[in-house]
């Protein structure tokens, strides 16, 4: 045994690591522009663009915060995941958004429709953002295989070697080798999804018998305490707000070769997910039965108590290389992100105005490494998964609703953004339990305040104050409306300057792809009943129609799931 592994596991953990290293490293031959680093060079085919999607949007700490809220209050506990089930059919109309915009950051998004000053606040709740995620999902990781190990290796020495270990490979390689690796990444993010079910099921003489030794709410998906039907509602509100302003997402959504790419990407990766979150919901339940107090006050040991208990040798090393697979891939595209927030959207601005290829490269490595020390330390603090989740919800809310209006209202504006963001701040501060007279209310009660709030703040500061420059705004507009394949469309932007504005609006819905097909709903919202036909938006229509069903199909496989035995 070699801290508290066989000979066996050790042996495939070694066998992985040299794979992935090497894969890394030989990605890094393929970079050779910043849009190469950054952005994969665009040339995400549609499988790909799925396994890229699984793998960003999946990671251990997600696996561990729910299988310990599930060990806890039942299966309820998934909605820490679920959270954005409900959202992901607006995948498919949203990717096209990022793919047609061309920017390589959502910083680039909120530059280019707010001002630079509103694109480098966003970078700074960007690196917020990417610190503390990778401070979560190394501290998951790092409980998750200290109790799979048996104790034998402490948290913080496994963050440290995970650390090591995406850096080898991932700091060279850019976007690159995050799309290329992530399809093996995919493979063993369901293998941690899944295996332990049957091993859980045999330990406990089968599902009938699991049943009965457990109270009915925990075969529920809504629970008597703490995820209330009400704190569900909230949340998903709260998570279609905010999930458009992940960082990482203009990466994720806008790498695509073609539209398409980015929209099966986007929402069947993370459709995939979905499915995969309720294996690790029913690994908590089942731990409940087959660990009970055994795992003490902190639930987040379930995951990896089941591991070191049920899987057999092998099978082990197995699922701590699934777990190092999630954070590899999530880590990568975190890193990739964060750097390109820092180089693009502050560096630039205010230290050198101008760099070459080379150069730019060179600090967005150094980012990367900065971005990466940051998550080590909040690793190494953070109290709590859970907490940090639902702080990363609000932080994503406040920006979210100045992505979400610049799609749709030409008048929304940087002071809309400004105001929204301050109310919002300022709501949550009071109804938390922040400050020594914030009124202390449940989280979802605090939703329920901040975000009313927020929209209102921002429509009429936005009414209130001067309008961006049109020129401004129909550039962006135009890029919207210009479908990937269409940019000889963008050559004549150089004439803005001569138009009147209803010559700018017709310049920018002059799309020929657009009337056959490819036009889109959340763009057209406020004239949809000038434009709509089903010939216009048909890719819309369908995509959309065919999403909402698989949110039914995951759903019905979840409660029949549920109710076997």
């Amino acid at each position: 045994m070699i801290f508290g592994l066989s000979i066996l596991d050790v042996g495939i953990i070694l066998c992985y690591i040299a794979i992935i290293v090497y894969l890394g490293w030989r990605a890094k031959r393929k970079v050779h522009s910043t849009e190469d680093y950054f952005m994969g060079g665009r040339k995400g085919n549609k499988i790909v663009m799925v396994a890229n999607a699984l793998g960003a949007g999946t990671h251990t700490d997600q696996a561990i915060a729910v299988a310990g809220a599930t060990y806890s209050i039942g299966l309820a506990g998934i909605w820490y995941q679920w959270v954005y089930l409900f959202a992901t059919p607006f995948y498919w109309l949203l990717a096209p958004i990022y793919r047609r915009v061309r920017f390589v950051t959502t910083g680039d998004y909120f530059e280019h429709r707010y001002g630079a000053k509103v694109g480098a606040a966003y970078s700074i709740m960007g690196f917020l953002y990417f610190v503390v995620n990778l401070g979560l999902i190394l501290k998951g990781t790092g409980t998750a295989i200290e109790a799979a190990t048996g104790g034998q290796i402490s948290s913080p020495v496994i963050v440290i070697v995970l650390t090591l270990f995406f850096l080898g490979y991932s700091v060279l390689g850019g976007l690159v080798s995050a799309l290329n690796i992530n399809v093996i990444q995919g493979v063993f993010i369901l293998i941690l999804s899944f295996l332990l079910i049957p091993f859980a099921l045999e330990a406990g003489g089968g599902i009938t018998a699991i049943k009965e030794k457990l109270p009915d709410y925990m075969f529920s998906f809504v629970a008597p305490k703490e995820v209330t039907l009400f704190f569900i509602i909230m949340i998903v509100i709260n998570g279609l707000i905010g999930i458009v302003v992940q960082p990482h997402h203009m990466a994720v959504g806008g790498s695509g070769k073609t539209e398409m790419s980015s929209r099966m990407g986007w929402t069947f990766g993370n459709f995939m997910k979905r499915i995969a979150t309720l294996g690790w919901a029913f690994v908590g339940v089942f731990a409940a039965v087959l660990f009970p107090g055994f795992i003490g006050d902190d639930r987040e040991l379930a995951f990896g108590t089941a591991v070191s208990h049920l899987l057999p040798s092998g099978l082990v090393g197995l699922m701590i290389a699934a777990m190092a697979a999630a954070v590899l891939a999530v880590c990568h595209n975190y890193m990739v992100a964060g750097s390109a927030l820092f180089t693009r959207n502050f560096y630039k601005k205010f230290f050198e105005h101008t760099l070459t290829e080379k150069r730019e490269i060179q600090i967005a490595r150094w980012a990367a490494i900065s971005i990466v020390i940051g998550g080590v330390s909040v690793a190494m603090i953070v109290p709590s998964v859970v907490k940090g989740i639902q702080f990363l919800w609000q932080i994503e809310a406040y920006f979210g609703i100045g992505f979400w209006i610049a799609i749709f209202w030409r008048r929304s504006n940087r002071y809309g953004v400004w105001a929204s963001i301050t109310t919002a701040v300022a709501v949550t501060l009071i109804t938390g339990s922040y400050l020594p007279f914030s009124l202390g209310w449940a989280y979802e009660y605090q939703i329920v305040a901040y975000l009313p709030a927020g929209i209102a703040a921002f429509f009429i500061a936005s009414l209130l104050t001067t309008a961006e420059p049109e020129k401004q705004v129909h550039s962006f507009y135009l890029l919207l409306h210009t479908p990937v394949g269409d940019e000889s469309r963008l050559e004549e932007t150089h004439s803005a300057a001569i138009l009147t504005e209803s010559e700018l609006k017709a310049q920018e819905e002059n799309s020929e792809m657009e009337n056959n097909g490819n036009g889109l709903l959340l763009v057209d919202l406020f004239s949809l009943h000038k434009k709509f036909s089903f010939a216009r938006y048909r890719t819309d229509i369908i995509g959309l129609s065919l999403s909402i069903l698989f949110v039914f199909v995951i759903l019905g496989i979840g409660f029949f799931t549920a109710h076997i035995g």
